[in-house]
């Protein structure tokens, strides 16, 4: 069986290394990076199955790298970075980022989160039978098989958690989910903290929905409760 590789691009070896030595004991296959121009390279070449990036790195930054990986690979990425701020963080998840950890950290604890979202990538990206069905609604059109969305037939381009977010909510109609229920059938793992984190995706769901054009918007803040699909 092939093993499941993992790049990290950190500019500092220490962090590099130590991050190495504790997935390399989890069996994975790691391969290090110094800078945001070798991590695209890496990954143009080769096939890597999760992406550990820093921000602040020489000749492209990891915002820009995260960029770029997203126009045309689907794999988990986690920020790994000593910006803290809270506007930091809605940055990089917003580019499509699927965790953010702030230095310093805890090497087991970045461990267990690479093991979640390598489990909610293969689960997400697993056959799915009940899912065949294109979601038609007006003008937005959701194809599941081609994980396209369209409204008006302009294709909007979404992340994959947005795109789960809104199949999740428009696969049923008026029904109203918390946003723990959202983070545990998106993310695919318990409800930690999350709360901030589906509220910026469903943020930029709306801005490329183009809610606040609408009288009707297609995503309802249920007050208290959570969010419901008003097709």
């Amino acid at each position: 069986m092939e093993r499941i590789s993992i790049l990290v691009a950190d500019d500092e070896q220490e962090i590099r290394d130590l991050i190495a030595i504790h997935l390399e004991k989890e069996g994975y296959h790691v391969i290090k990076v110094s800078d945001g121009k070798e991590a695209v390279d890496v990954i143009g070449r080769q096939v890597i199955d999760l992406l550990i990036l820093d921000i602040m790195m020489p000749n492209i930054d990891g915002y820009e790298v995260a960029r770029q990986i997203r126009e045309q690979h689907n794999m988990p990425i986690i920020f790994l970075s000593a910006k803290t701020s809270d506007f930091d963080k809605v940055q990089g998840l917003v580019i499509g980022a699927d965790d953010y950890m702030t230095k310093p950290f805890a090497p087991i604890e970045l461990v267990a989160r690479v093991n979640a979202q390598l489990r909610r990538f293969k689960k997400l990206n697993q056959p799915k039978p009940d899912r065949i069905t294109t979601l038609e609604f007006g003008g937005l059109v959701i194809a599941p098989e081609q994980r396209k969305v369209t409204l008006y037939g302009e294709t909007i381009e979404l992340t994959p958690k947005e795109f789960e977010i809104l199949y999740l909510l428009a696969s049923h109609p008026k029904k109203v989910y918390s946003v723990e229920n959202i983070f545990h059938q998106v993310w695919g793992e318990a409800y930690f903290e999350g709360g901030n984190t589906v509220m910026v995706h469903v943020r930029t769901l709306r801005k490329k929905l183009k809610d606040d054009q609408r009288k009707s918007k297609w995503i309802k803040t249920v007050w208290g409760v959570g969010y419901a699909f008003n097709g």
